[in-house]
């Protein structure tokens, strides 16, 4: 076979050949392979970055319940009617008396009305009585000396005027001499002024006796109130002195005891806000709570609101009084309580959360009518569907509402919670994405 014109094939050059007629179709698969990764990665990033942030709303049900309306305070608790018992003398404590049960008097111990509470020194008290009582007896006996002078100078006085009488008939004839008719009349009229003498010290006797009688009795009475006795029946609630203390009394009579006269009924004195007050009635129901007593609920009704005012920070507040019941003695004078005035009550109506009242879509059209009702947003078939009501009672977190679209058991929408995707949303990463309008303004909503 001729060999003429061909090139003899190295080992090396085949081998070359081989390889690069496979490295060739590799290469462009590989390069395909890269683009549609690139294409699906830049396509997803869209999507994501595109993609609509779809409402998740957040629903309750319209329920039949009933609604109470309150006004919230904080008071303290007080007994009904409280005396408190001083001291209108000066002096040392002594001792105490014994209560009900033979106990001596303490905090907490039950007395009767007219039992002794306390006995103060009463040697100073017992001293002035008795120097009254001298003071009086003197009076007495010298109203007595006075009574004796008057009747001894009325005897004088009776020869005196018989002799001037009869110096009168004989004189005028020269009877007697001038000196002697004058010495007559002389005697009488001295006699005379000594009766009425005699008579002034009778008097001023008897005004000495008056004032001494009532220094006595000033003396005894102060005497008398070394005793303190309970001008009630009650509970020592306060002991305000101890044994071997000393009281002075002078313009005010200082404290000892206080006594609740019965802590079977007490009263809530409650604070309240000039805002509030107007609506505050007496006879108006009352809930309260303290807190010694976790989860029990107590009751009263309003008594009076008292009219002396207070302003604090500029802030004019009346006390109103609260009446309740206390007859198992759960509740102690002076307990904190937190207080619920019930102002209106709808017992058997619709109520939805408070804050569906106050929500609307972002999409929603601005409200500037101060006189439309507000509205409630129902979730029908997945959407918002606007609904007009009317608003009744508040208590805070339901309000009662009513309308003609209404009815119970409907989804009323309190809120959403945004979401990327949702049902009926496309999950495509390559569809265009859903655009929402931009939000309105939203004007907030109240039952109230």
């Amino acid at each position: 076979m001729s060999r003429i014109g061909m090139r003899p094939i190295k080992p090396c050059d085949s081998l070359h050949h081989l390889t690069s007629s496979m490295r060739t179709p590799s290469k462009k698969v590989a390069l395909l392979a890269s683009a549609a990764l690139l294409t699906t990665a830049a396509g997803y990033a869209y999507w994501a970055s595109s993609r609509e942030e779809l409402p998740n709303f957040k629903t309750a049900e319209v329920r039949r319940t009933e609604v109470r309306a309150t006004i919230g305070a904080t008071g303290t608790l007080e007994p009904e009617e409280v005396v408190d018992v001083g001291a209108q003398v000066a002096g040392q404590i002594l001792e105490f008396g014994k209560d009900t049960a033979g106990a001596r008097i303490d905090y907490g111990s039950l007395v009767a009305e007219g039992a002794v509470l306390a006995t103060i020194d009463e040697s100073v008290y017992k001293a002035e009585v008795d120097s009254t009582a001298a003071s009086l007896a003197q009076a007495k006996a010298a109203r007595e000396s006075a009574l004796a002078a008057v009747l001894q100078s009325k005897a004088r006085l009776v020869p005196a005027k018989r002799e001037w009488d009869r110096a009168q008939v004989t004189g005028p004839a020269g009877a007697i001499s001038a000196s002697t008719f004058d010495s007559l009349r002389s005697a009488f009229e001295v006699a005379a002024a000594e009766v009425s003498v005699a008579e002034a010290s009778v008097k001023r006797a008897e005004a000495d006796i008056v004032r001494s009688e009532a220094a006595l009795d000033r003396a005894k009475r102060n005497l008398a109130f070394c005793i303190i006795k309970s001008p009630v029946s009650g509970v020592i609630i306060d002991r305000r002195v101890n044994i071997g203390q000393t009281v002075v009394a002078s313009l005010n009579a200082p404290s000892l005891f206080l006594i609740a006269k019965d802590l079977r009924r007490m009263q809530v004195w409650v604070p309240v806000n000039e805002v509030d007050i107007g609506r505050i009635k007496p006879g108006m129901p009352v809930t309260f709570t303290v807190d010694t007593f976790p989860g029990r609920k107590f009751s009263g009704k309003v008594g009076k609101i008292r009219l002396n005012a207070s302003m604090t920070n500029n802030v004019v507040t009346y006390v109103v009084e609260v009446n309740t019941d206390n007859a198992d003695g759960t509740l102690l004078p002076y307990l904190s309580a937190s207080v619920r005035f019930e102002t209106g009550r709808s017992p058997d109506t619709l109520a939805v959360p408070s804050a569906a009242l106050a929500w609307t879509p972002d999409d929603a059209p601005e409200v500037t009518d101060p006189s439309a009702k507000p509205d409630l947003w129902l979730l029908r078939d997945g959407k918002p569907v606007r609904v007009e009501v009317e608003a009744g009672l508040n208590d805070g977190s339901m309000t009662a509402v009513s309308g003609a679209d209404l009815r119970e058991g409907d989804l009323v929408i309190v809120g959403e919670s945004k979401s990327k995707g949702s049902e009926g949303g496309t999950t495509n990463p390559f569809a265009p994405p859903i655009r929402r309008r931009p939000p309105a303004a939203n004007p907030s909503l109240s039952g109230r």
